[in-house]
């Protein structure tokens, strides 16, 4: 029987690049009475993608037309979503102005790219729909002078999802994508997430900020700071080094780093993506850290020989083995390795699954 080598995932498009091509095909039917149908937008890029219309409705002075958003084969909260825009003309020399409709949220915090108050739609998505607007225009001998208004139906819901809460944006999804492309398991919305939480929590004036790789030791850390505004927590998730290397530019004087034990066992053996599937933990290198702190030849062996962190976990506690506080100051090292810097101040938690306390490093603890 042949082998079949592994399955070329399929890339997709933003809900920027949607927006853009729902907004070129209506204001088309604005100006000609007559939807673009496949529209085709050019990206920044120079990739020209077709998408068919979902659905499209046309008035005397405002078009509309939605896309179904194909995210491809990467896991999107917003696949399947369909993307409405819809365009009316505006006095000569307006330009373009944006709007959010349903479904869309309004930014309310100070930090994110755009200011509160803005429509939660990009500024990278706003060039792209721009462009493509001013595309049609051209053609047509007119100045692009429009507003635009994005929904996204159910976007209110969908937005639960996601960390748009937690930045300030408030009502529903937020407009995104920089090159109008998804790149399957890229994450990349997920990382600029962690990013923008980092901006909204500086612009704020706050000086500390929580980290944390699941929602058990973010429980953990809630409950050491209770008055810590929810500005300063950080939903991390597996992309420790997608928040390291943003801190090490865009520092904050206080980090705290709470996470499971398995996860921060691979942060403290250097990996920066703590996912399953992208790393995994060394049990000769652990076995090398526990003997280091005096651990027994027996429960060095085990853990050489172990399958999961938490065998290793319950076997070092039976012997009086605080594995968490070793985790916890061999993590804290690797955070400083990659902050490269003292100018931020770190604790780190080890937590098991029910949200007990394994370790700690804490901010006075040599890195």
């Amino acid at each position: 029987m042949a082998e079949h080598g592994p399955k070329t995932l399929r890339r997709g498009w933003t809900t920027g690049a949607c927006a853009a091509a729902a907004a070129k095909s209506a204001y088309h039917a604005l100006l000609h009475g007559e939807f673009l149908d496949p529209v085709v937008i050019t990206l920044p890029r120079g990739e020209t993608p077709a998408f068919p219309l979902a659905e499209e409705a046309l008035q005397p002075d405002q078009a509309s037309c939605g896309i179904v958003k194909d995210a491809g084969d990467d896991p999107d909260v917003t696949h399947g979503a369909l993307v409405i825009a819809s365009v009316r003309k505006a006095s000569f020399g307006a330009g373009v102005s944006f709007k959010a409709g349903k479904g869309v949220g309004t930014i309310t915090k100070p930090g994110l790219p755009l200011p509160p108050g803005e429509p939660a739609i990009n500024p990278k998505p706003r060039q792209i729909i721009s462009e493509a607007l001013q595309e049609v225009a051209a053609a047509a001998g007119v100045s692009a002078d429009v507003e635009v208004e994005i929904s996204i139906p159910g976007g209110e819901l969908l937005a639960e999802k996601t960390l748009n809460g937690r930045l300030g944006i408030v009502g529903g999804l937020s407009v995104l994508g920089t090159t109008g492309i998804v790149r399957p398991f890229s994450c990349a919305a997920w990382i600029a997430s962690i990013h923008r939480g980092v901006d909204v929590a500086r612009a704020q004036g706050l000086t500390h900020v929580a980290a944390a790789t699941g929602a058990t030791s973010e429980n953990v850390l809630r409950s050491i700071y209770p008055a810590l505004p929810e500005s300063a927590y950080l939903d991390m998730g597996d992309f420790a080094g997608g928040l390291l290397k943003y801190l090490r530019h865009h520092p904050v004087e206080r980090l705290s780093l709470a996470g499971g034990v398995a996860k921060l066992t691979k942060l403290a053996q250097g990996a920066l993506d703590l996912h399953s599937a992208r790393s995994q933990v060394d049990f000769r290198a652990l076995a090398q850290l526990i003997a280091a702190s005096g651990a027994s030849a027996e429960l060095v062996a085990r853990t050489q020989d172990a399958n999961t962190v938490k065998e290793v976990s319950d076997f070092a506690h039976q012997n009086g083995v605080e594995l968490g506080a070793v985790i916890a100051r061999q993590a804290k090292r690797a955070v400083h390795h990659v902050l490269r810097s003292d100018h931020v101040s770190v604790e780190v938690i080890v937590v098991d699954r029910d949200g007990t306390r394994l370790g700690f490093a804490g901010w006075d603890d040599a890195p």
